[in-house]
């Protein structure tokens, strides 16, 4: 067992310890052992994927995918999402990706967004991994750090507004803390008292700052109290114990009683982007870091607690991996043969109905001649 080291335990929530076995007078949370399985079959998914889309974009020919953002060793934080309603609301960073598989978003649709073809559901506009799911309350991914926590915070402030008992949970690394979103977001939710969760994974780095260039503050978590609200400091490796604080803080928000930040405490074992030049970890960080987080490993962890309450064998998470592998590899050789999207769609959503000025532009462009090409139609 991996000791944690004391400046992280200060009020620190767990519920398993290392090894994935509840500690002693740990308060264990009544999840369903269906949804228990659900989460590990998910977070399974998430770590595999991540794998797999590294590679593609390591890959020959280049240029197949332009790039990637991987989240190896912080799944578990994810999964503050699990608890919520499908009618809530979700505005995530770059790396949540377990947060889109559980809600409902699937591996074609999210191949297809890396790749920009014609079937991407933001028809091409984004970057790789900045996705949107309007269907699933998932709001776009934009790349400015920290832009979602105000959006959020007035998304529930809306809700409420509306009679509507939806609450919005907004997730953003530790970095996101430094910017001047973080404090009009926290400050207004605090003085609003909007139904409002804020999930900051904290990773002990913002690319290759540490979090103690980010903060003076003994914790993230501590800087809840300056806003009027309750921070919550969770092992963000247990999943078990972020789904505790996560479904506490929807409860409170959800009764009226205002916002929570919680501080889950994670660890990234791997290069920031699929360009490891640009950030690569073993020039800032300590050689034995990953090695030590890797021991406190999330899907390890769960994976034992589903051992110990006899709901794991590995010929199931043998099956998981192998379907998961194989949806994978289905959904790139899909995705490599479509076409881009069509021109004429760049002149869709910019209002609900296209204005005369609009339709006249999209006439204009689409009467101009074309260097013909098998990715690109219209």
């Amino acid at each position: 067992m991996v000791a944690v080291p004391a400046s992280e335990k200060h009020e620190l929530r767990r519920v398993l310890d290392d090894d994935g076995k509840p500690l002693p007078g740990a308060r264990v949370p009544a999840i369903a052992d269906a949804t228990l399985a659900r989460i590990f079959e998910t977070m399974l998914l998430t770590r595999i994927i991540d794998d797999r889309m590294l590679r593609l974009s390591r890959s020959s020919p280049p240029g197949r995918l332009g790039f990637y953002l991987p989240s190896l060793g912080e799944e578990a934080s994810h999964f503050a999402v699990a608890p919520l309603a499908a009618t809530d609301w979700v505005f995530p960073s770059h790396r949540e990706h377990g947060a889109w598989f559980w809600r409902g978003y699937t591996i074609q649709q999210f191949v297809d967004q890396l790749l920009g073809n014609q079937d991407d559901p933001s028809k091409g506009r984004q970057l790789p991994v900045h996705h949107a799911a309007r269907w699933l309350n998932l709001v776009s991914i934009s790349s400015p750090v920290g832009t979602q926590i105000p959006q959020a915070v007035g998304a529930a402030y809306a809700a409420r507004a509306l009679g509507k008992p939806d609450i919005a949970m907004v997730m953003f690394g530790e970095g996101a803390t430094s910017t001047g979103e973080f404090h009009v977001g926290m400050n207004f939710a605090g003085v609003w008292k909007a139904p409002c969760v804020f999930v900051c994974r904290n990773n002990g780095w913002a690319m290759s700052t540490p979090s103690t260039a980010q903060t003076a503050a003994r914790t993230f978590a501590a800087k809840a109290r300056g806003y009027g609200m309750p921070g919550v400091r969770v092992d963000g490796n247990d999943l078990l114990a972020v789904w505790q604080v996560a479904s506490e803080a929807i409860e409170r928000a959800r009764a009226g009683d205002g916002p929570t930040l919680i501080e889950a405490l994670t660890y990234r074992r791997q290069s920031d982007v699929s360009d490891s030049s640009a950030d690569d970890p073993s020039v800032h960080r300590e050689p034995r870091e990953a090695d030590q987080w890797e021991r406190r490993d999330p899907i390890n962890r769960l994976r034992n607690y589903l051992r110990y309450r006899d709901l794991w064998s590995e010929r199931w998470e043998n099956e998981l991996a192998e379907r998961h592998h194989q949806a994978i590899t289905t959904a790139v050789d899909a995705a490599e043969h479509k076409l881009a999207p069509a021109t004429e769609t760049l002149f869709d959503d910019v209002y609900e109905q296209p204005t005369w000025n609009l339709r006249e532009q999209r006439a204009h462009l689409l009467a101009q001649p074309r260097t013909p090409s098998p990715h690109h139609r219209g």
